[in-house]
Order: structure tokens, then C-alpha cells, then sequence
């Protein structure tokens, strides 16, 4: 009888650190899959920032662009005469940049950029970036002492390309004339 308890003894010693080993297999596949989780969680936390990174990039290249633009008409602008051809840097996700008179129709092939952008503009804007959103949340733009009119006598709207993400661009102004031009 001794014996045989003895054997179940050790059965069950043998079952029970079997049973041990198994938990503690159950207890680490856990821990693995928890790190795992984790692990995933924060390489997507990761990309999630550089994103936001890489659009405040955006953003700040866009706003460089509008107030170097703005800068340069107005010194053309208090001058008597002159021209300027300049190039500035954008982001490459815009396509262009779009000088538009919502007070006139828009030119005869341009009306789906000119419908897009009328979704943008909100009061005084007369500078836009083509396709909207492209911009980093800056979609549009007032340039002061432009004349509206003259640029977009003859395509409205007046959309200037951006080619390796730079924009070409020249900004006169005649004399006798009040107001700055700017054309391609």
C-alpha cells in the first residue's frame, strides 16, 4: 500500500510540474503577445508623428513661400517700375499656385479648378494652392497690392506650375501703374 501510494506520489509530482511547465509556457506566450502588442502600438504611435512632422513641414514651407512672395510685392510695389523674376520653394504635394478673381467667372477649361478652389475661399483670399489640401492646411493666401484684375484677364484661374517643387514667377510693375502684376 506504501508503495503504491509512493508511485501515485510521484505521478502526481510529475503531473503537477508538467502542469507547471505548461503554465509557465501559457504565462510567457502571454507576456510575449503583451510585448508584441505594445511593440506594434508604439511603431504606430511613431508613424503617426512623423507625419504630423512631416506636415508642420509642410506648413512652414508654405508660410516661407507666402510671406517671401508677399515681401517681394510690396518692394516692387513702393518702387516706381520694375521687374523681378524670382523662384521660390514648395512642397512637392503642390501642384501649383493659382492667382484667382471670384468676382468673375472662371475661363472657359478652368472651371473644375476654379470650383475647387471656391471651396477654400472665404473672404479676401486671391492666392490659392492647387489641389487643395495640398498645402498642409494653408489653402489659400491674401497677397496685397496684386492687381487681381490684370493677372487674370485672360485665364482665371491664373495658375502658375511648381516643377521640382519650385515656382518661377516674375513680378513687375509698370510705371504709371498702382498695382504689382505677377505672370509666369
Amino acid at each position: 500500500m506504501k508503495r503504491l501510494d509512493k508511485r501515485q506520489k510521484e505521478k502526481s509530482l510529475a503531473h503537477s510540474s508538467r502542469m507547471g511547465q505548461m503554465r509557465g509556457q501559457m504565462n510567457l506566450s502571454f507576456g510575449m503577445i503583451f510585448s508584441i502588442i505594445l511593440i506594434v502600438v508604439f511603431i504606430s504611435f511613431a508613424f503617426y508623428a512623423i507625419g504630423k512632422f512631416l506636415d508642420i513641414q509642410k506648413s512652414v514651407k508654405v508660410g516661407q513661400f507666402s510671406e517671401s512672395l508677399k515681401a517681394d510685392v510690396d518692394r516692387m510695389w513702393k518702387s516706381s517700375s520694375g521687374s523681378q523674376a524670382v523662384e521660390y520653394s514648395l512642397p512637392s504635394s503642390v501642384e501649383s499656385v493659382c492667382f484667382t478673381d471670384f468676382g468673375e467667372s472662371a475661363s472657359s477649361g478652368k472651371e473644375k479648378t476654379y470650383d475647387s478652389l471656391r471651396m477654400v475661399h472665404f473672404n479676401e483670399e486671391n492666392t490659392f494652392f492647387y489641389p487643395v489640401g495640398s498645402a498642409g492646411g494653408v489653402d489659400s493666401v491674401k497677397i496685397n497690392n496684386i492687381d487681381l484684375t490684370e493677372i487674370t484677364k485672360k485665364e482665371n484661374p491664373y495658375c502658375i506650375e511648381s516643377v521640382n517643387e519650385k515656382i518661377k514667377l516674375t513680378i513687375k510693375k509698370d510705371i504709371g501703374r498702382a498695382l504689382v502684376v505677377v505672370t509666369r
